[in-house]
């Protein structure tokens, strides 16, 4: 068995600011079950993260020292977090999963003290609430796209326009008129063709985003 020990944070939380000060001992309780537990299980505490005063109902990426313990753990080589017990993580079950299943696509392991597997204990009750967190976000994502969809129908019913590629006449309005001149001309053998609008404006410097002369269906459309 290897000697060596493994890089860990420690991260506590307090709900109330009433159990937050130096007379207090709700900080000093979860270190030092943090300690003790990182010394039997060989863990090096390589930085501590502490959010006070903030519910352990608030989503974990919400939380300013738990965001800031995401940002250092990339630097400091730790893969794992320790908390006094699950409830210091969070007390509510949703949050829970919801924060594990983050930490789990890092790579990052979180670890209550007094309840070491309790997240990789797929339990049916933690399976269910996982599933119905899954139908959640995938509601919430159809919502969304639907929403959006309704917005853009809006913008066009009011603009006649909403999205892709802004027209040239937005975008390089001096090349339209121009094109739109050189079609107004009557020379004697007739109107300009549109591929000769497109050979003057390609003299005068007017190049497509490519640099190359603009095409026939482009000058159309700075025509319409």
């Amino acid at each position: 068995m290897s000697s060596k020990l493994q890089p860990a944070v420690a991260y506590l939380r307090t709900s109330s600011a009433a159990n937050v000060g130096a007379d207090k001992d709700s900080d000093k309780r979860q270190r030092a079950a943090i300690e003790a537990f990182a010394k039997h299980a060989r863990f090096t505490i390589v930085g501590e993260y502490y959010d006070k005063a903030v519910s352990g109902a608030d989503r974990v990426d919400q939380r300013p020292g738990f965001a800031e313990m995401l940002q250092r753990l990339a630097a400091n080589g730790a893969k794992a977090i320790i908390v006094e017990s699950p409830d210091r993580f969070a007390r509510d079950l949703a949050v829970q999963l919801a924060g594990h299943d983050m930490l789990k696509e890092l790579g990052i392991a979180i670890i209550p003290a007094s309840a070491p597997d309790f997240f990789t204990e797929d339990t049916p009750t933690a399976v269910l609430v996982r599933q119905v967190l899954g139908a959640i976000a995938q509601f919430e994502k159809a919502s969304s796209v639907a929403k959006l969809a309704a917005a853009r129908k809006r913008k066009r019913e009011r603009e006649g326009r909403c999205e892709g590629r802004k027209p040239l006449s937005e975008t390089r309005p001096d090349v339209v008129a121009l094109a739109r001149k050189l079609r107004r001309r009557k020379p004697k053998r007739g109107q300009l063709s549109l591929r000769e609008v497109s050979k003057v404006l390609a003299t005068q410097g007017f190049l497509n985003e490519r640099g190359k002369p603009y095409a026939a269906k482009s000058v159309a459309s700075m025509l319409s």
